[in-house]
């Protein structure tokens, strides 16, 4: 069971069907095909920003030291991410922007911080440090 948690393909299939909805309903006074592709495109999106964002933290984070390590990685994978969102609706033509990429962007950019965090703490009690002492 742990592993099916932990499942990559099972978080990118729930970030698809999550995300997708939510732009869905963020745009359903609009044309039913505008509400559709602005779903698709983000439930997309969103599967392949779940790969990205991981990624991009850890790598982020193995590069950094002391106080620079909590909030770098978060800030570099959560604006990638906002660019990328904002650039793709607006080529797609998505009515509600602002609606559809907040949700998203407000949970991956809850998730990225907390992953730092672990990854950051993990870390330093490997090193055999606390927060206290690198600050």
């Amino acid at each position: 069971m742990r592993a099916r948690l932990s499942s990559t393909p099972l978080h990118m299939l729930v970030a698809f069907m999550a995300m997708g909805a939510w732009a869905a309903w963020a745009n359903h006074d609009h044309a039913s095909s505008q509400m559709w592709r602005a779903a698709l495109l983000q439930g997309a999106l969103s599967a392949l920003l779940t790969l990205y964002l991981k990624r991009v933290v850890e790598t982020i984070n193995r590069r950094c030291e002391g106080v620079t390590a909590l909030w770098l990685p978060p800030l570099v994978a959560v604006a990638g991410s906002a660019a990328l969102l904002v650039a793709l609706h607006l080529v797609a033509g998505t009515p509600a922007i602002v609606a559809t990429v907040a949700v998203p962007l407000l949970v991956s950019s809850s998730y990225v911080s907390l992953y730092n965090l672990t990854l950051v703490r993990n870390r330093r009690r490997s090193r055999g440090k606390s927060f206290d002492e690198e600050r």
